[in-house]
């Protein structure tokens, strides 16, 4: 048990929508004057002695603790929001340190795990446009009989009656949870470099390879901002890349970020460059502009949740801040 209370933020499947969850929970707190800090599950893909306790508050953290491209993704939207990042391999001296500063915890999971810390409040982020998904895989099935709100994302880009049946499932296996319904908004740092255009699309990659899906909110980035052609990166994959369209061959005209180690990281570099388009349209959460040396435009793309019809997740939050005796 944490000395302060948490708010766990899980999910079905990854690229469900949790990360946009959690940030939109997190910039509820802030703005109720309550500071939470944030737990990501462990990556250990390096030195476990030196990813011990992790703590990033900076940006030049993500350098210093050498951040893989994936562990980038999560962190680096949480740290550009001025909240501070924990992460490691020992939960018990992670949390010791997280809890001194903080009102509230956050433990945003990743890749569908279970929270590691007892959490008050289990949030967990359901996708309609995977329905079924939800009662098919682990350790997500199990994180949606625990959950005490339900957040199915992305209504508005779902067909209704997929919508229904995860609404459905949810009732079949959790008959306490409270069901909320939201949209993801996708937006881009500069949408008139997109239109008219013939774009590489970047995707984050956990959501196309471990998660299953052929594309994501890149290609529907391209689409919603009228570029004139997405162009398969296929024919131009450079290195040890081929590797991840034999392993994943449901993969769309798309390129996942991947970057666990520095080849990979170089073989993503040249297979980007090698790619004849006129703009990227990354949709990889961190900035990879700053990690890349690229030899043409940059469009970011966003995604965030965004509350419709009742119950609204902001009013349930603020409930069990009350409950706690964290808000007037």
């Amino acid at each position: 048990p944490c000395s302060v209370p948490v708010i766990s933020v899980l999910a079905t499947r990854t690229g469900a929508g949790k990360s946009p969850t959690s940030r939109f929970v997190a910039g509820l707190l802030m703005a109720q004057g309550v500071q939470p800090t944030v737990i990501r599950h462990p990556m250990p893909y390096g030195d476990l002695v030196a990813q011990r306790v992790q703590r990033f508050a900076a940006l030049e953290d993500l350098d210093r603790h050498k951040a893989s491209v994936e562990e980038r993704e999560d962190y680096e939207p949480h740290i550009r929001r001025g909240l501070v990042v924990w992460a490691g391999v020992d939960y018990q001296a992670v949390v010791e340190e997280a809890q001194k500063d903080a009102a509230v915890i956050i433990w945003d999971g990743g890749n569908n795990d279970f929270s590691f810390l007892r959490a008050e409040l289990e949030i967990v982020v359901v996708d309609p446009m995977r329905p079924g998904h939800e009662l098919a895989y682990h350790p997500g099935e199990t994180n949606l009989r625990r959950a005490d709100i339900a957040v199915v994302s992305k209504v508005n880009s779902a067909f209704a009656h997929d919508v229904d049946k995860v609404v459905a499932n949810i009732r079949e296996v959790n008959s306490h949870a409270v069901i909320v319904q939201t949209d993801t908004i996708v937006s881009a740092s500069d949408p008139g470099m997109i239109r008219g255009k013939k774009v590489l699309v970047v995707e984050d990659g956990p959501t196309l390879t471990h998660g299953g899906m052929s594309t994501g909110a890149g290609v529907e980035a391209a689409r919603q901002f009228e570029a004139e052609a997405i162009v398969n990166p296929r024919p131009y994959v450079q290195g040890d890349l081929a590797d991840i369209y034999n392993a994943y061959p449901h993969l769309g005209p798309i390129l996942p970020a991947v970057g666990y180690y520095k080849q990979q990281l170089r073989d993503l570099e040249a297979t980007i460059n090698a790619v004849p388009a006129d703009v990227v349209v990354s949709a990889t959460p961190f900035s990879l502009g700053s990690l890349l040396r690229l030899n043409k435009p940059l469009v970011q793309i966003t995604y965030e949740l965004s509350e419709r019809g009742e119950p609204r997740l902001s009013d349930l939050v603020r409930s069990f801040l009350w409950k706690q005796g964290l808000a007037g």
